[in-house]
């Protein structure tokens, strides 16, 4: 099965800390054995690589119960359920979520961020059922975000000019580290009539010890590049003695592209427009940082 969201754990959790105090990490192991978690499942990292998606959700569910006062913490990594966690478990409700926990004044202080009702007396019903933690939810708008600018960059190589494509992919290069100075600019770029199918030159290391060559395909969405022009790139990184180049495309690569280029006795590495925009994304070629946003979290060392 996928692993659960945090919502769908609140009440296996508040179960768990119901037969006294409680760690959370046995607390994890026992879950992950009552949901019948692969190993693959269990070691699954969140992006930050410094925890996994299961104990992380888990947290949160801890959390949010402890907002809403049903579990109290102990000590470091401990903790254990109130009289009232004690009086919602009697209840026996089939699920424990945001909705059922926004009954409690702390509860909806905390989230009063969000629509909740103006009367603490009683619980709201414009609290959103959100089955994301609040880490994930903040991941998921970024990769929503990301993949919006990657389209708009996309959209904005393609209405330039060829030349202003090949500066564009010789700029990216130069940010990865290859080549020198974006002010050697000029010299990298060698696109031109009689240029033996080759747009650009740039050093593989600052020595300029070996150098890569660069082909731009210019294409718009649905003209793929074909077996054809990957050959063509052989044959003129044949003419320059060259052992490796590099294909880059605002469009898509067909099938039989990519086998040839696996086949051909010299290193083509194809880079297509999804890429390219990650690339630049990355590097900051095209785009800027607009707004950092730190998620902090408490450091029980500091309190021991």
């Amino acid at each position: 099965m996928t692993i659960p969201d945090f919502q769908t754990l609140m009440l296996p959790v508040l179960r768990e800390a119901a037969s006294g105090e409680v760690r959370i990490g046995d607390v994890v192991e026992r879950l992950a054995e009552d949901f019948q978690l692969t190993p693959e499942e269990k070691s699954q990292l969140l992006p930050s690589g410094r925890q996994t998606v299961f104990y992380n959700r888990i947290q949160w569910a801890k959390s949010f119960l402890g907002k809403a006062g049903l579990v109290e913490p102990t000590r470091r990594a401990h903790f254990r359920i109130t009289p009232r966690g004690e009086q919602v478990l009697n209840s026996a409700p089939e699920r424990i979520d945001s909705r059922l926990l926004s009954q409690f004044p702390e509860f909806r202080a905390f989230r009063e961020g969000q629509e909740v009702s103006a009367d603490t007396s009683t619980p709201s019903v414009a609290v959103e059922e959100d089955h994301l933690t609040p880490d994930e939810v903040m991941r998921k708008a970024a990769k929503e975000l990301e993949a919006a600018l990657a389209a708009d960059l996309l959209q904005k190589v393609i209405a330039g000019t060829p030349a202003f494509f090949e500066s564009v992919v010789v700029r990216l290069l130069i940010a990865m580290g290859y080549g020198g100075s974006v002010s050697e600019l000029d010299k990298a770029l060698v696109g031109k009539s009689g240029d033996g199918g080759v747009d650009g030159v740039i050093d593989q290391d600052p020595l300029g010890l070996d150098r890569i060559y660069v082909q731009a395909k210019r294409y718009s969405d649905g003209n793929n590049v074909g077996a054809g022009a990957i050959r063509d790139f052989f044959g003129s990184l044949d003419r320059f003695k060259a052992n490796k180049g590099l294909f880059v495309t605002t469009s898509t690569f067909s099938p039989s592209a990519r086998e040839t280029a696996d086949l051909l006795s010299k290193r083509i590495v194809l880079i297509d427009g999804t890429q390219l925009a990650r690339l630049m994304i990355r590097h900051e070629v095209g785009c800027r940082v607009e707004e950092t946003l730190t998620i902090k979290k408490l450091d029980e060392e500091f309190f021991e």
